[in-house]
């Protein structure tokens, strides 16, 4: 698998925290190797759109989708409580 990020992704990437900024490299590098690796907590978020969400951390979150090989990233924002 790989990751592709979309310019929406990045743009929200870049405006946020630093310590949120590495925590999702931990997060994405444990995604490549496994989907359901219990830290990421990922869930299929919307069945319509096939979109898919983990964990940062307790309160960060990103979404993405599954195409073939590759992880689409779409966005990375404080959960909604």
């Amino acid at each position: 698998m790989k990751l592709q990020r979309t310019s929406h992704f990045a743009r929200a990437y870049g405006k946020a925290p630093k310590e949120i900024q590495g925590a999702f490299d931990k997060q994405s590098g444990l995604l490549l190797q496994n989907l359901l690796h219990p830290s990421l907590h990922a869930k299929k978020y919307d069945e319509g759109k096939d979109r898919w969400q983990a964990r940062v951390t307790k309160d960060w979150r990103f979404y993405f989708l599954i195409q073939d090989d590759t992880y689409i990233l779409q966005d990375i924002t404080r959960h909604p409580k």
